[in-house]
């Protein structure tokens, strides 16, 4: 039995319609935000590192993102990024909350960040909702998806876009140089739950990540699975298919490739 078919229909529907909410509520905030000059800080890191900024919008968002999850799902537990609290440390449901994935490029005002909500059974991804600054249809707006459901965006089933004519596809590395795979183009974005959506969206056809949190991807993968993409992570077998974050999602960190499934064959392959 699958994790969604564990979930009654109705409320996995309630939960991934309150994602959606959560996701566009992370948006509209970083809009209203975006050309007020919030204030920053960055986490501590070693030799005075300026490598992870967090602005007051990051904290004000995910910290009205708790609030309304207690409210509606107090047995839930949370696992953010800005914030260490887990309301409800070992609940089968695990909310995974980034308020504002990119965060170099808010305050830099580069429209290439993401408010990412992604929703965990046991572990296992069953809805995802990714507000990103922009998409497939140049404006901003929110993929989000259920398990067992399609795509959508902004509340519209998709299919991923492709286009046979195009012989050479995007793809998001790390290492945007000619030292990356060979067979496409590669970009950074600075954001992985955009990425995630991005491949979701047919945008991308495979991305890599070289450790990611939880918070990153979890909604993303929700949203790469019901466009009927597959999702890899490297362990000491190499690369395996992903079903769920094993243990506790908290401190996970592992590899991941995602994208069309023959795209992440080819580069599970290289070297």
């Amino acid at each position: 039995m699958s994790a969604a078919e564990a979930v009654p229909p109705a409320l996995l529907r309630q939960i991934g319609g309150l994602a959606v909410e959560l996701a566009a509520l992370a948006g509209r905030e970083m809009k209203r935000e975006i050309g007020r000059s919030p204030a920053v800080r960055y986490k501590p890191g070693g030799g005075g590192s300026l490598r992870d900024p967090v602005s007051e919008v990051d904290q004000a968002v995910e910290a009205e993102i708790r609030a309304r999850l207690a409210e509606r799902f107090p047995d839930h537990d949370v696992l953010g990024e800005e914030s260490a609290e887990r309301p409800a440390r070992g609940a089968r449901f695990l909310w995974a909350v980034d308020p504002v994935d990119g965060t170099a490029n808010y305050i830099n005002g580069f429209p290439l960040f993401a408010g990412s909500i992604g929703v965990l059974l046991d572990g296992a991804p069953v809805a995802g909702a990714v507000w990103c600054a922009t998409s497939h249809d140049l404006r901003a707006g929110v993929y989000h998806a259920i398990q067992g459901g399609a795509l959508h965006f902004e509340g519209q089933p998709m299919q991923p876009l492709h286009n046979p004519e195009v012989r050479r596809r995007l793809a998001g590395f790390v290492d945007a140089s000619p030292r990356s795979p060979q067979g496409w183009e590669a970009r950074r974005t600075g954001s992985a739950a955009i990425e995630c959506a991005f491949v979701a969206a047919g945008l991308l056809e495979v991305a890599r990540f070289e450790r990611p949190n939880t918070w990153d991807v979890a909604g993303g993968f929700a949203l790469v699975r019901a466009a009927g993409g597959a999702i890899r992570v490297l362990g000491e077998a190499g690369w395996q298919p992903f079903d769920r974050f094993e243990g506790d999602p908290g401190p996970w960190r592992r590899p991941v490739i995602l994208g069309q499934p023959e795209a992440v064959e080819r580069l599970c392959r290289e070297p």
